[in-house]
């Protein structure tokens, strides 16, 4: 049997706690999903999920009678989670799926971990391990992860149409553990179910899709996404992935580099934030005088009317990390005047004020704010008198 090499969160005084306290009842419990699965492959995980074959309230007196604070999260569902010396962890009983909604389901609890594991997505998180680093692997998780296959666990499509949600998650994960092209039978059934998508929520399809595009190289999974129908279901109003080459890894930014049209439809699809939705726009049609090649003035021009982090925004997504800091250096001063200056100079209050000042501000942006405010109370007062 295989043991997963010596994590800090395996050994570690929170996780001893944690499991004495659940084993002291009897109960076996077991560290599961992207802990186990990163642990093997020698990476580190923060998210500690934990299996244990005894109902949640038996497992909720045990830690609280070793002193351990829970939160009864998901008690219908079998979930509760458990903070230990500041490290949350996600316990939940063993259980099969009786019926599907989505992200949620209709459970029946059970101490079968076969059973268990026959309900979990992917072979590669469907691995287990106790608090000795013993590893126990149900459904051929460790041959899958060792050789770069994403598998679902049994009937592709019937995970799936437990949640439709599962279709992007596959394609997050052949991006980060698969290796070669992705498994035939589970790229037909995400092309099978490709239109499932546009029944799940924009938060959800949101959150997957950056995470996808936050990837170190999304390229050949977005691809594979295009070639399958699935990503039309994401940018119904178009895209090219030939934005990517010279975008960095910032997920909006690389978004609005391949959606070729909609930015308020895609803002509205997949919810996102008012600020996330400027800069998608902004980002998909950006000033037309703007390119790498920019003169100083006319870059400091555009600061001046879009602001810093709008530029150094559209400087990283077209690939230009020398755009960006240069920016810093040709941010533009701050018009020093205002009303009061007008009416010092002897303007009444009223609309005129306003026009008067806009109009100074635009000679002052066209002639690289070289004026000082001494310059421009000169030209006030002379427009004044």
């Amino acid at each position: 049997m295989q043991t997963l090499a010596r994590q800090a969160w395996l050994t570690s005084p929170a996780s001893r706690l944690v499991f004495s306290a659940l084993a002291a009842t009897g109960a076996t419990p077991r560290f599961v999903g992207g802990c186990v699965r990163d642990g093997l492959l020698g990476q580190p995980s923060a998210d500690l999920d934990i299996a244990v074959d005894q109902p949640p309230e038996d497992n909720m007196r045990a830690l609280e009678a070793a002193g351990v604070k829970v939160i009864p999260t998901g008690l219908k569902h079998g979930t509760i989670t458990a903070i230990a010396h500041g490290q949350l962890f996600e316990i939940t009983t063993l259980r099969v799926d009786l019926k599907t909604f989505g992200r949620h389901a209709e459970v029946a609890f059970t101490d079968d971990w076969h059973r268990d594991a026959a309900r979990r997505d992917f072979t590669i998180n469907a691995i287990y391990a106790d608090s000795g680093g013993q590893v126990f692997d149900p459904v051929g998780g460790r041959a899958d992860l060792a050789g770069g296959r994403v598998r679902f666990v049994g009937d592709a499509a019937q995970r799936i149409a437990e949640d439709k949600l599962r279709i992007l998650r596959f394609f997050r994960f052949q991006a980060r553990f698969g290796r070669g092209a992705p498994e035939p039978g589970a790229l037909a059934a995400c092309a099978a179910a490709a239109s499932g998508i546009n029944g799940l929520s924009g938060e959800r399809v949101r959150d997957e899709t950056f995470k996808i595009l936050a990837l170190p190289n999304p390229g050949p999974t977005l691809d594979a996404m295009a070639r399958s129908g699935v990503l039309h279901h994401i940018l119904p109003q178009g895209f090219d992935l030939a934005g990517l080459a010279n975008c960095d890894d910032d997920p909006l930014r690389r978004l609005s580099a391949i959606a070729t049209d909609g930015a308020g439809a895609i803002a509205a699809r997949l919810r996102l934030s008012n600020q996330q939705s400027r800069r998608l726009k902004f980002l998909m049609s950006p000033p037309h005088d703007y390119g790498t090649d920019i003169s100083r003035p006319a870059l400091r021009q555009l600061l001046y009317d879009h602001g810093a982090d709008a530029i150094t925004d559209l400087a990283l997504q077209q690939g230009s990390p020398e755009q960006a800091v240069l920016v810093k250096d040709a941010n533009p001063p701050r018009f020093p005047l205002g009303g009061r200056d007008a009416i010092a100079a002897g303007m009444s209050p009223g609309p005129e004020v306003g026009e008067l000042l806009h109009a100074l501000k635009q000679q002052w942006r066209e002639d690289d704010f070289r004026a000082d405010r001494d310059q421009l109370l000169s030209r006030l007062k002379d427009k004044v008198v």
